[in-house]
Order: structure tokens, then sequence, then C-alpha cells
């Protein structure tokens, strides 16, 4: 599912996702708890393909990425929209397992790997950065690995918590 600020919002069943052209990418992944891995594969559908099939409208300048059992993350435009990202299917040559993310995970390999969210069930475009699950939680709301973006400034009050749940939720449904 892509929707939100786009032209043509639309969904895929998952025999679409896996019709569709798809790119290897070779990439290092770094996880906030400070380790980690080189030279990665992925294969999957490039994300640029994505917003380009449903048009982005130009106010959108965010994405709350939409994951199973309530997960978010959210991403400014300019980190989504990138040659390198993908809805990774595979990695290293193997289907991915439920435990790394199948049926689908988004691939940003260049921040932390926690905006890579697992089981992606789609994107909504927005106007504003709402903080997905982790950054309601004190991680930063960007995640770049080179500045060590791993913690969010100010911590968020528990209204702030709860406003922005419920924006993620109503956007999850």
């Amino acid at each position: 599912m892509v929707s939100g600020l786009v032209e043509r919002p639309f969904s895929l069943t998952y025999d679409e996702l896996l019709a569709l052209p798809r790119k290897t990418v070779t990439c290092d992944i770094h996880c906030v708890t400070t380790w980690s891995r080189l030279d990665n594969s992925f294969e999957g559908v490039p994300v640029q393909a994505l917003l380009d099939r449903a048009g982005l409208k130009p106010a959108a300048q965010y994405c709350l990425v939409v994951a199973e059992q309530g997960f978010t993350t959210n991403l400014p435009l300019s980190d989504l929209n990138r040659p390198d990202n993908l809805i990774a299917l595979k990695w290293a040559g193997e289907w991915l397992t439920p435990e790394h993310g199948w049926p689908a995970r988004l691939l940003v390999p260049h921040l932390y790997f926690w905006k890579s969210a697992k089981w992606v069930r789609g994107f909504e475009l927005l106007d504003e950065d709402l903080p997905g699950f982790w950054e309601q939680n004190g991680y930063h709301m960007r995640g770049d690995p080179w500045t060590e973006e791993r913690y969010g400034g100010r911590g968020l009050t528990q209204h702030e918590i709860n406003k922005f749940r419920n924006a993620s939720k109503k956007i999850a449904r």
C-alpha cells in the first residue's frame, strides 16, 4: 500500500509485488547497539519504482512506514527516495526468514537498521514528520550511523507519546 500525499494510491498483493522488477544491492548494515555487518547482498523491489508509480504530491516530505503488529518507523522523503533502498525479499540469495522480515522488509542501508522495518505493509506519505515506534520510545528521528544519531534529544512527554501513537494507529489501519 502506498497512500497519503500521492496522486495514485495503490495496493499490491504479495504475488503482484513478486512480479515487479527487482535489483540487488550490496551494502553494510549498522545496528543501533553498535554492531555492523559488511557486504550484505539484498534483492528486492526498488522503493523509487513504488514512489514513482504512486506519483508524489509536492507536499509529501515524510513517510510513515507501516509494518505488521502496528510497528511504524518514520523517514524523511529525502532518505526514503534513494536508488539503493528496496522492499527486500532476499538476503544473500535466500528468501528472508520470518525472523528477518519475511515476507518483505524495507532496506534503507545508509541509516541505522531499525529504519529498515521488518514485515513492511506500506508507506503513508505525509507533510509532517510523525515519530514511529522506536522514535516514540527515545530513538533518534533520523538515525544516521555516521553521526551516531542513536537517541533523540529531549524525551517526549507521555501526552506527546500518546498523541503520536494515536496518529500512527489511525494510519496503520
